[in-house]
């Protein structure tokens, strides 16, 4: 009986440890999303701070212990989230979840391995945390339809994209013939360098044709190219139009109403209940 009632103590202390934490419905967590704000701004401004050289040498021992500050603050806040939840193995695979841990392990990992300082500008990953917290999805439901565009259209980009390459190692090669190797044009991947920094109109210019031929060329390359750009915003638009008009189901949670999910996600980030599937819905006329 003692044993029942520790169980549902427990449950109680949970669910209110994760209301603060994952909710923003109470003045506990309000405080707690302003805080992690504060934090997460500060501990991205010490990391870039201490990329500048003239800073480290004279606060360097300050920009450190900042650091482990924030370091230590936000280990706390993940293994905070992960036992306020009753299946917490879901928040851990979950990309956010994946955030916070690469948010933190740069700093650990810093003592243990030698050499490996350059892995702390995964410490800027922290910034992604603050689109969770300000709950910006919830707000901007264009996301899933965003979402669901780009899943729609991807094999139409893909074909696109392997017509594109098919392309450029066309004309690269041709341009490789038209010009060879005293223009500039030294070998056919250099070519299909120039041929793709042409056919998306970057155009650097550290390469360019020199005879009335490639020149002829190289004006109807960057030609195509505008007509080119066009194909794939067109694609993803015209899906963007499908899922604007209800061809889309949004993933919600049944049991908190929560809509901030991946769309490969099986159970909820925020109370762990599994999601509906996603499907596609066809308009009732």
């Amino acid at each position: 009986m003692k044993s029942t009632e520790n169980q549902e103590q427990i449950r109680r202390w949970q669910a209110q440890l994760s209301r603060i934490i994952f909710g923003s419905d109470t003045t506990m967590g309000k405080l707690f999303d302003v805080v992690l704000i504060i934090s997460i701004v500060l501990s991205v401004l010490v990391v870039m701070l201490d990329s500048v050289k003239s800073i480290a040498g004279s606060f360097g021992e300050w920009l450190r212990m900042a650091e482990w500050f924030f370091t230590i603050l936000f280990t706390i806040e993940y293994f905070l989230r992960i036992i306020s939840l009753r299946r917490p193995i879901f928040y851990i695979k979950s990309f956010y979840g994946i955030i916070d841990l690469l948010a933190v392990i740069p700093t650990y990992l810093s003592l243990i391995l030698p050499g490996s300082q350059f892995f702390l500008v995964i410490r800027l990953l922290r910034v992604l945390r603050i689109f969770r917290v300000l709950k910006l999805a919830q707000y901007l439901g264009e996301a899933e339809f965003l979402i669901a565009a780009l899943s729609a259209s991807r094999r139409k980009i893909t074909v696109f994209l392997f017509t594109v390459m098919t392309l450029v190692i066309v004309v690269g090669s041709l341009m490789y013939v038209i010009e060879g190797e005293e223009n500039g044009f030294t070998s056919i991947p250099s070519s299909i360098y120039w041929a793709i920094v042409t056919l998306t109109t970057v155009g650097y210019g550290d390469i360019s044709p020199k005879t009335g031929l490639g020149q002829a060329l190289a004006a109807l390359v960057m030609i195509l190219g505008y007509g080119i750009i066009a194909v794939p915003t067109g694609i993803v638009t015209a899906e963007l139009s499908r899922s604007r008009d209800g061809e889309y189901e949004l993933r919600a949670c049944k049991t908190c109403k929560a809509k901030d999910h991946d769309m490969d996600a099986k159970f909820c980030k925020h109370c762990g209940s599994q999601l509906p599937d996603f499907r596609r819905r066809t308009k009732k006329f």
